[in-house]
C-alpha cells in the first residue's frame, strides 16, 4: 500500500501524483495506492505523522517501509520499492529465476 499526502494547493504535489502513478502501474501493478488530501483530511495525515506535502509513505505487510517527503525523486522511490515489492509479489517462481534463459519455456 503506498499513500499519497497532499493538498490541492500544492503544485509540486498536482506535478508529481501522476508520475507516482504511473511508477506504480508499470513497475508495481499489484501495489495498491490512496491518495490523502491534507486539507480535507487532516486527522489522517497527523495520524501518519505528515506535516508536509508531497509525502509517500509505503507500507508493505502493515508495516512502513518507507517514507520519502518534499523533495521526492521517482528513481529514488523505484528503487526503494523495487526490492520488498519484489520479495512480496513474485511474478514466476524462484526456479524460474535461476534458469538460463534458453531453459525458460
Amino acid at each position: 500500500m503506498l499513500l499519497y499526502f497532499s493538498t490541492p494547493d500544492c503544485n509540486v504535489c498536482r506535478a508529481l501524483k501522476p508520475k507516482v502513478g504511473e511508477l506504480l502501474a508499470s513497475n508495481f501493478p499489484r501495489m495498491e495506492a490512496c491518495y490523502v488530501d491534507c486539507a480535507a483530511s487532516p486527522d489522517i495525515a497527523a495520524a501518519h505523522g505528515v506535516f508536509s506535502v508531497p509525502t509517500v509513505v509505503a507500507y508493505f505487510e502493515r508495516r512502513e517501509w518507507l517514507r520519502k517527503g518534499r523533495s521526492l525523486s521517482l528513481a529514488e522511490l523505484g528503487k526503494a520499492l523495487a526490492r520488498p515489492y519484489a520479495l512480496l509479489f513474485r511474478d514466476r517462481p524462484a526456479t524460474d529465476e535461476a534458469r538460463a534463459p534458453e531453459q525458460i519455456p
